[in-house]
């Protein structure tokens, strides 16, 4: 089975959001035991996988995985916690927003960056121009742990899939983990190019018709071209040759 390809069971999703864990510690996308990717599995009830808290994405396994309701409830035995602030805001998206199946949340250096700068993204770079008309902002409630703070986030990102939590990181959802993943890939390329190029002095502008063009352009949302599943196989063989216990 390629894990990257339209998985249909619950097992050969647990099999690639493990992938995708070990693909964000490949990347450098990793904050200790914390932040999460989620994704719900088939059937008519919303409920989906997490990681186990206390394990590093390096440790995270198709068979660690947690499936949890929309409460944030183990549906079966497990020797782990779940991470409060992990299944109340990935379970506000999930709930509240319908093509959110995969959820992924990081505290990049760049992105918490980015997002604790007053002016947010700046739509002067390759990647932040390809985003154009798909980003959203929350402002910070503190801790995401108060479930009361859900219906707001839902309606901060409306149906933008690249989302910036003010003073606290990055944020994607999409349907697939693929696609998800482009979106959330672009969103921290565009930060770290921003981060990057602070010190320079002014950038040059980018016209809003050049940006929209840029956004209809993309490649990596293209279905023509992939939306997302070409490269994320690519990462995963990477994965592959480092350590497949992923699919344990």
């Amino acid at each position: 089975m390629d894990i990257a390809q339209n998985p249909q069971t619950e097992r050969e999703l647990r099999v690639q959001l493990a992938a995708c864990y070990r693909i964000f510690h490949m990347l450098g996308w990793t904050e200790m035991i914390y932040n999460h990717i989620t994704m719900r599995v088939p059937g008519p009830d919303k409920h989906f996988l997490i990681n186990p808290f206390g394990l590093h994405y390096s440790e995270v396994t198709a068979s660690n995985l947690i499936k949890i309701d929309i409460h944030g409830n183990p549906l079966h035995d497990t020797e782990y916690l779940v991470n409060p602030a992990g299944f109340t805001l990935h379970s506000a998206i999930h709930g509240g927003i319908p093509d959110a199946h995969c959820v992924m949340h990081t505290h990049t250096t760049t992105g918490c960056a980015v997002a604790s700068a007053d002016s947010g993204l700046s739509p002067d770079n390759f990647y932040s121009a390809q985003l154009y008309g798909r980003v959203a902002y929350h402002e910070f409630e503190g801790i995401t742990v108060h479930a009361d703070e859900g219906p707001r986030v839902v309606r901060s990102i409306g149906n933008k899939p690249a989302v910036i939590l003010r003073n606290h990181g990055l944020l994607s959802w999409g349907h697939t983990i693929p696609m998800a993943f482009s979106i959330l890939w672009t969103l921290q390329r565009a930060c770290d190019i921003q981060v990057a190029g602070a010190g320079l002095g002014p950038t040059r502008p980018v016209s809003e018709a050049v940006q929209r063009k840029c956004e209809e352009d993309a490649m990596q949302f293209n279905p023509r071209y992939g939306a997302g599943n070409d490269v994320f196989a690519a990462l995963v063989r990477q994965v592959n040759r480092i350590d497949d216990s992923y699919r344990l």
